[in-house]
């Protein structure tokens, strides 16, 4: 991926939708790996599913326990929810973060 848009040197790159954060980590690493760039992670709560209330299964604790380890891990600079968050998943995000240090992008300060 970071090949493709390397050339651009864009503010940031990032995964969002399609995935929870459970199958985004080692897309992440990979990135985090080599991309010259801010990284951002936006995931689904989780895959679908049409019995749950939000159409997905993962909820706002489960959220900031999976972010709250990519940024400890070092592997984000910009967090967020996609498809099935809610303002409670945002907030769960906020607080798994909160106090982290941001990855440190290569080249960069």
């Amino acid at each position: 991926l970071w090949n493709a848009f390397a050339h651009v040197k864009p503010l940031a790159i990032g995964l969002n939708c399609s995935l929870g954060p459970d199958l985004m980590r080692p897309f992440l690493e990979e990135l985090s790996d080599c991309a010259a760039t801010h990284i951002s992670a936006y995931p689904n709560a989780g895959l679908p599913n049409p019995l749950a209330p939000t159409g997905f299964d993962l909820e706002p604790p489960h959220m900031k326990d999976f972010m709250g380890d990519f940024a400890s891990a070092g592997l984000l600079n910009l967090a967020g929810g996609c498809c099935g968050n809610t303002p409670e998943h945002v907030a769960a995000i906020a607080d798994g973060v909160r106090g982290k240090v941001p990855r440190k992008v290569p080249g960069v300060g």
